[in-house]
């Protein structure tokens, strides 16, 4: 059970629900300098084992400290349809990038970088040999959000249905409310001033700020 103290009431709630390496932390990035106040990610990240239980209480609770979220667990499946239910006036961006496969390149290549030597794919032992947050911790993460074989844990056909799956279910859901829903890919210069006319700013630059590129 977590606590989370809540100094002020944020009534508006933007919530980023691409996966991670759509181009989450560039939008987080320019969601700052549209003047939004960002949820603090560690402790976002913290709640990945509430998410795979779907314990969502906790993950709804957080949201109240305040006004746009993004990364883990707010990219995680399932997540974005909590998050509707209790804020059903809230605005969701869907990042992806330019196909499932460059997605899947993004992401393995990151974690190779990360966890091995940079070129080679990373098993089980380079995981649990891995640091994020604590020893081990990139191992349970990939347990819980892939259903990936012990020994293939970044099997591409695996992660490119993922992908796949997750924007899909998404468009299936805001199909009768698209007015809340925006899709962007932050490689493309057009979708910094379409992402800044679906939230009401005034645009600070001409395309989106980039960060954390694989």
């Amino acid at each position: 059970m977590f606590v989370f103290r809540k100094n002020k009431i944020y009534k508006q709630k933007i919530f980023v629900i691409g996966l991670g390496k759509t181009g989450t932390t560039s939008t987080e990035l320019a969601l700052k300098e549209l003047g939004f106040l960002l949820g603090d990610q560690r402790k976002g990240e913290l709640l990945l084992e509430n998410w795979a239980k779907r314990e969502f209480s906790d993950i709804l609770d957080f949201c109240d400290t305040a006004e746009a979220f993004q990364d883990v667990p707010f990219c995680l499946p399932y997540t974005f349809i909590h998050l509707h239910h209790k804020y059903p006036k809230a605005k969701f961006i869907l990042t992806q990038r330019d196909s499932p496969d460059d997605w899947a390149d993004s992401l393995i290549r990151f974690h190779s970088k990360l966890y091995s030597d940079g070129k080679r794919v990373p098993n089980a032992e380079d995981l649990k040999n891995g640091t994020y947050i604590f020893k081990g911790r990139p191992y349970i993460s990939n347990r819980l959000l892939y259903s990936t074989p012990e020994n293939d844990l970044y099997n591409r056909e695996y992660l490119v249905n993922y992908y796949l799956s997750h924007n899909n279910c998404v468009r299936e859901f805001f199909r009768h409310i698209p007015n809340q829903l925006l899709e962007i890919n932050v490689a493309k210069k057009e979708d910094y001033h379409r992402f800044c006319e679906f939230l009401e700013r005034t645009p600070v630059r001409d395309e989106f700020p980039w960060e954390n590129k694989t």
